[in-house]
């Protein structure tokens, strides 16, 4: 039998989704008759989230929900690293966090997560991108959320996230300010938010430096399933790149090894985050350090305010960072 939505009762009912929601979740915003009339309407389709608003008036669990794609989590992962942090900032304010890994099936056939099926969370952190349709979906839910490392440009979502744009063009504009002129960028442009704005970084230092841009030195790491492929095909290599993670910086960086290229001599590469494989990689990175701290922090508390009150509201948070220098790029003005 087809799980009945909020869209489905709304479309009944001839309101929008977000009466239907504020409805279901004892929020202001409808009428007392409009309200009663979703309510029945619910209950006659067999809404199976009703429970969510019972709870909510009856009390909270004091947990909360992190998701995330498995194609982003592994025990080295960024994304790993960001769990840990934001679970301590959680457990300041003396909440506790569940986990689920969300698989690529279930991502792909919009199957909601237990702890939301199963009302174990008063509030949903997602960390990392998720498919559209599966945003969508989780949209309709009616409890309070929030997006980290990752925005939906279709949705009016708070998110807090890191300054990507600004950060990869400090990046690319160092590399352009120690001499290299073909410069090259490392990352799937169409698989996060993320790694797009840093691409528009990358590319905003080229234009503004009146630097060439080759199609062909903008390069894919990954697959669908998040694996990464080889990226040193190229037949005109450039003399540096602007990677779109550490992560990825240190597997380019092994391949061009593998190549034959010497890393900085003959090819100067840069990262983005400070994580750990910045310090692993040799050379170790030059990379743009994230405020994971700050990030994590601005997360809990907004989703603590936003519990209180559902109509709370941060928009978009940027959380800056700065370049942190060390033996991956070479100066190619001292050669002049």
């Amino acid at each position: 039998m087809k799980k009945v939505t909020m869209s489905d009762i709304a479309n009944e009912l001839g309101v929008s989704t977000v009466s239907v929601s504020k409805a279901l979740s004892g929020r202001e915003g409808v009428s007392d008759e409009v309200r009663a009339q979703i309510k029945q309407k619910a209950e006659e389709m067999g809404y199976r989230y009703n429970s969510i608003a019972k709870s909510m008036k009856e009390g909270l669990s004091n947990n909360i929900g992190v998701l995330v794609s498995e194609r982003f989590f592994s025990d080295n992962a960024f994304y790993s690293d960001l769990y840990q942090k934001v679970v301590r900032e959680f457990s300041k304010l003396n909440y506790s966090c569940i986990l689920e890994i969300l698989s690529r099936e279930d991502e792909k056939s919009c199957v909601m997560p237990n702890m939301i099926v199963n009302n174990k969370v008063d509030g949903l952190v997602i960390l990392g991108q998720m498919k559209s349709k599966y945003i969508n979906k989780l949209l309709e839910i009616g409890i309070p959320y929030i997006f980290m490392d990752f925005y939906d440009e279709h949705n009016a979502v708070d998110s807090v996230v890191s300054d990507s744009v600004y950060g990869s063009y400090l990046l690319t504009d160092y590399l352009i300010k120690k001499g290299h002129r073909k410069i090259g960028f490392v990352g799937d442009i169409y698989a996060t938010s993320s790694i797009l704005d840093r691409y528009v970084g990358y590319y905003k230092a080229l234009v503004q430096n009146h630097l060439e841009i080759n199609p062909e030195w903008v390069i894919c790491d990954r697959d669908d399933y998040g694996d990464y492929v080889y990226m040193c095909d190229l037949e005109n290599m450039p003399e540096a790149f602007v990677c779109n993670c550490d992560e990825a910086a240190y597997t380019f960086v092994g391949q061009l090894k593998e190549k034959g290229y010497k890393v900085p001599e003959d090819v100067s590469v840069v990262g983005f985050d400070d994580f750990i494989y910045a310090r692993l990689c040799d050379p170790m990175l030059t990379t743009f350090k994230i405020d994971l701290d700050m990030m994590s922090e601005e997360a809990a508390n907004a989703m603590i305010k936003k519990i209180q009150n559902h109509d709370y509201r941060i928009g978009r948070k940027v959380i800056s960072g700065e370049i942190i220098i060390r033996d991956s790029v070479i100066d190619k003005n001292l050669g002049e």
